[in-house]
């Protein structure tokens, strides 16, 4: 049995027809709400701020997969990350359960420096406190040798079906809808993003690795990082029309702050967007160098493509 906890989202979907395709038809998914992505799957609803219902969603698996994620609302960030994280730990170390941790890259310096496994957590604002909080959890577990586990990093998502981002929402979903993309503060600084079934389907792989437990890996991203214009351009080769776009600067985006609950919460990500952001994965790539990684044009191609 392998248990998806925090099923529903594009990550958890895509892991679950990975685990289908290629290991396993015995899979579990967890979630308040859980539907079934595969004829076979199991679903079990609890509640992860529970620990009995935890435990119980836990008990019988070989392998767990958190891949929870909660809405940007740094309030209910710190009142329930280290809570989820701190019941799925103690249900797996009672069930004696390897644990798989789909985590994000908030915990790292927003300031321009190349992100690899060895970046030193160095969090900008609450948010990303609340990640290196309990990633540190897991990362202590896994030193002390108190269980087997492993934590799979990614950067910011795009891709087709549910993927959620800002990169997802505000240029590639706009262009697909004709309208207006819009750009945090600079269109000329490199991204490096992650094609959603790509980091579902390196962390299956990862989980099926032995020796890739007790320790932290990279999600495997494209190299040709590209700007937004870059980006866009490539839209328009796809698309085949011009795409106009806004660049939105800082002193709109402190406006609609001020009445924007959303635009409030993402205001400790924005020095992502006035810096390059170079998040490399050569450690996963050297250990899995058959692994076949999307392209930009590939992956831009595959979103554009969905039905509006």
């Amino acid at each position: 049995m392998q248990t998806i906890l925090g099923a529903g989202g594009a990550i958890a979907d895509e892991l679950a027809r990975e685990l289908h395709r290629h290991y396993t038809t015995d899979i579990r998914l967890v979630s308040r709400h859980p539907q079934q992505v595969n004829e076979t799957d199991q679903l079990v609803t609890a509640n992860l701020l529970d620990a009995g219902q935890t435990a119980k969603a836990v008990a019988g698996s070989e392998i767990v997969y958190l891949t929870v994620g909660l809405p940007l609302d740094t309030a209910l960030w710190q009142a329930q990350f280290p809570v989820i994280m701190q019941n799925v730990i103690a249900a797996c170390k009672q069930h004696q359960t390897k644990l798989v941790f789909f985590d994000n890259t908030y915990m790292y310096p927003q300031t321009g420096v190349v992100l690899s496994e060895d970046t030193p957590f160095a969090p900008y604002g609450p948010k990303g406190r609340v990640r290196a909080q309990i990633a540190q959890l897991l990362l202590n577990e896994m030193a002390a040798g108190m269980m087997t586990a492993v934590i799979c990093r990614a950067p910011e998502f795009y891709g087709p079906g549910k993927t959620q981002s800002f990169t997802n929402s505000a240029v590639f979903n706009a262009i697909r809808h004709e309208k207006k993309p819009r750009i945090f503060l600079r269109d000329d600084t490199l991204r490096t993003l992650i094609y959603a079934p790509d980091a579902s389907r390196a962390m299956a792989l990862i989980a099926h690795t032995p020796e890739a437990y007790g320790q932290t890996w990279h999600l495997p991203c494209d190299d040709n990082r590209l700007t937004y214009q870059q980006l866009i351009a490539t839209a328009e080769a796809i698309v085949g029309r011009p795409i106009p776009y806004d660049v939105v600067p800082q002193w709109q985006l402190s406006l609609l702050s001020l009445v924007n609950k959303r635009v409030r919460e993402t205001g400790e990500l924005l020095p992502r967007y006035r810096v390059d952001n170079v998040f490399v994965s050569d450690k996963f790539k050297r250990r899995f160098p058959q692994f076949a990684v999307t392209t930009y044009p590939d992956g831009i191609r595959a979103v554009l493509s969905e039905v509006r």
